[in-house]
């Protein structure tokens, strides 16, 4: 692969690409009328999409249900192993993954690196459950026996968000495979491509036709599949709003949902704060991936006197370079939205404090989504850049007085996704850990994202459905536990059991 002179950047492919559906084990174009995507970097035609008809996400419904039967019934000494030869693929490719990913979403390739090989930590969980979790036994009383089993469920579907096009996908695919489920991936239609490249993979890997399937298209393919009498199970990662709509619609059809939505993560500083560790999480935090993602920490919340750290978060960010210390968005919706969200605050009465619309596009991408860090300061915690996502690389600044006024601050907040808080202090720590209402809590940490088997997974409007995503969570999604209680003779001794 040839890339451009600055290793965080990728070039536009030699030829356009294509993103076509995978349906039965075979790759087809959809019937729907196709459409050209731009790079995030430059603007330029990235390649094409060819979105499917319903009448061919039926066919790829039947074909799912046609492989489960046979999947189903393969060892899961065997199943993993086939997530084992897909993970030694995903390796031998990840610059391919990277670059992939990177290319079509907008973010820097060490950040397109770092989620791939978060999805392959996922995926050597799932290797990992036949010898851990797919089953157990007891002898419970004297001759009396409970036994539980997992049981897939049937076809399961996974619709994906356009931030992380191989690192969300791989937090609900080796899971539902390993237990014998089938799967069907509908990927944001802005990203199609990565895609389209772990199918490829996955068939080279050896799993059987329609045990893996890629469908493009809209929403008209969402809300069908929510719907769809087949289709057992549903993963959806998005939008508070859309994750609403879509767990309604599925569980309203019988089947089982876990949605996951939007976030407005909050920083809490604590004057104690170590400078050198709250800088660096604070602006890694809003920065990485563009603010694109779920995790990022859009509210500082800055309790007591802490200006001088204020300042060097703000002279580090200052310094943060397009291309090469942040990506692009996805979009010039998202940058006029994000453009209009700037203007906005200043207008209700907060202060830009680093305005990231002076930022330079990198040499070359004049075309493209940029925009850099920015911080509004002194915003009201009713403000919209303090209370709803903006989704951008852009931190709001809430002064407060006390710890408990910051706790205050996050627990009203209708999203309930993750919280930071930054301090030396171990009983302040974990007075706030004891008392936020965020599913994910960092100490010091300004990315709280659990590692395997620990689950990712919010509260509120964050999160629809119960359990998590990953970890255990995720095998409780994909699965049915089959209990099963036995005796096979009677005993001189009696007990309630008996």
């Amino acid at each position: 692969m040839v890339t451009h002179p600055n290793p965080q950047l990728v070039e536009l492919p030699k030829q356009p690409l294509s993103a076509r559906n995978l349906v039965g084990g075979q790759w087809i174009a959809g019937s729907e009328p196709s459409r050209q995507l731009s790079s995030p970097y430059s603007g330029e035609v990235l390649g094409t999409i060819h979105p499917a008809s319903l009448a061919e996400a039926d066919q790829c419904v039947a074909a799912a249900s046609s492989a489960f039967d046979a999947w189903r019934q393969v060892p899961a000494k065997e199943r993993a192993a086939a997530l084992l030869k897909l993970r030694e693929v995903m390796l031998r490719d990840i610059e391919k993954l990277s670059h992939s990913a990177a290319r079509e979403s907008g973010k820097l390739v060490g950040e397109a690196r770092a989620e791939v090989l978060k999805g392959v930590e996922v995926l050597e969980f799932a290797a990992s459950l036949p010898n851990s979790d797919l089953g157990g036994a007891l002898e419970v009383s004297r001759g009396v026996t409970c036994e539980y089993r997992r049981e897939p469920l049937g076809v399961t579907v996974g619709i994906t968000p356009f931030n992380f096009p191989a690192m969300v996908p791989m937090w609900m695919i080796p899971i539902s495979l390993a237990i014998g489920n089938s799967f069907i991936l509908k990927p944001s239609d802005k990203v199609p491509f990565t895609a389209t490249l772990l199918g490829e993979l996955i068939q080279e890997a050896g799993f059987p036709a329609g045990a893996f399937s890629v469908l493009h298209g809209g929403r008209e393919i969402v809300e069908h599949l929510a719907r769809h009498r087949t289709v057992a199970a549903l993963g959806f990662v998005g939008s508070s709003a859309v994750a609403r709509a879509v767990y309604t619609a599925a569980t309203g059809s019988g089947k089982r949902a876990l949605c996951l939505g939007g976030a407005k993560n909050h920083l809490i500083v604590a004057p104690d704060a170590n400078p050198a560790v709250t800088v660096d999480g604070v602006v890694t935090s809003f920065t990485g991936c563009a603010g694109q993602r779920c995790m990022a920490g859009s509210v500082m919340v800055a309790v007591g006197e802490v200006e001088p750290l204020l300042a060097q978060v703000e002279s580090a960010a200052a310094k943060m370079r397009l291309g090469l210390d942040m990506g692009a968005l996805i979009d010039k919706a998202a940058h006029t939205r994000l453009t209009a969200a700037i203007e906005r605050a200043v207008r209700d009465g907060a202060t830009l404090r680093l305005d990231g619309r002076k930022c330079p596009a990198p040499a070359g991408y004049p075309g493209g989504n940029w925009l850099g860090p920015t911080i509004i300061d002194n915003a009201q915690p009713s403000m919209q850049s303090a209370c709803e996502e903006l989704f951008g690389p852009v931190l709001t600044i809430v002064r407060v007085k006390t710890l408990d006024e910051a706790l205050a601050l996050e627990r009203s907040s209708r999203y309930g996704n993750a919280l930071s808080i930054f301090t030396t202090s171990g009983a302040v720590a974990r007075y706030v850990a004891d008392r936020a209402s965020s599913g994910m809590i960092g100490v010091n940490i300004g990315v709280p994202v659990p590692r395997e088997p620990f689950s990712f997974g919010g509260t509120k409007e964050s999160k629809f459905g119960t359990g998590d995503i990953t970890g255990s969570g995720g095998v409780e999604l994909w699965s049915n536990r089959k209990k099963i209680t036995s005796k096979w003779g009677l005993q001189p001794d009696k007990n309630w059991m008996s």
